[in-house]
């Protein structure tokens, strides 16, 4: 009995070396952990950075320059109106209208109280040159004579208070007033607006 030869099928052949072919795996991309997850830049897109944060930086200096100046004109501001006894720039203690009566009064008035701080001071220079009963003498018409100015004052502020101001809240204005009589004229703040001996305005 004679065996015919086995002729296998073409696709049979055909598939079997497709399965044994391997397949390319695709590459894949791994991020170096201390990478910076962007590309490099060119030596142009560098330049150009560099250029943006300089202009940056003087934008920033020079808006601080802006902010300083107008500090700066606001504080003059601020410090003139205090002179000038200008509402807006006034401290709270010196805002209102009795306030700026009181200043005005005292203001307009050659007082003894104006220059107790430089006769307190002769009579202590007095003390230490040994003149102790000239010191004394002294000191003691100093107090008759602050006595008698701070009452009179007192009362003649109080008459004129309530006559021009009978609505207006007045709490505090005997303290105000002696604070201010006891300053030399130059160191008043704010500055008088009245010389001695003016008259006061009508309407305040």
């Amino acid at each position: 009995m004679r065996v015919l030869p086995y002729d296998a099928p073409e696709s049979n052949v055909t598939t079997v070396f497709r399965r044994t072919s391997k397949q390319q795996p695709e590459p894949v991309q791994v991020e170096k952990p201390d990478g910076k997850g962007r590309p490099t830049p060119t030596r142009k897109e560098a330049q150009a950075a560099a250029k943006e944060r300089a202009r940056m930086g003087m934008d920033k200096k020079n808006a601080q320059k802006v902010l300083r100046q107008r500090r700066a004109q606001d504080n003059q501001k601020m410090r003139e109106g205090m002179r000038t006894g200008d509402q807006r720039y006034l401290m709270e203690r010196d805002k209102g209208p009795v306030r700026a009566f009181v200043r005005d009064y005292v203001d307009t008035r050659i007082s003894f109280m104006e220059y107790l701080l430089p006769v307190l001071v002769l009579i202590m220079a007095l003390q230490f040159a040994g003149q102790q009963q000239l010191s004394s003498t002294l000191w003691s018409a100093t107090i008759l004579l602050l006595v008698l100015e701070v009452a009179w004052l007192l009362s003649r502020l109080s008459r004129e208070i309530r006559t021009r101001f009978p609505e207006e809240e007045t709490r505090g204005w005997r303290f105000y007033a002696l604070m201010r009589a006891i300053q030399l004229r130059p160191l008043r703040m704010p500055k008088p607006r009245l010389k001695p001996r003016q008259p006061l305005p009508k309407r305040y």
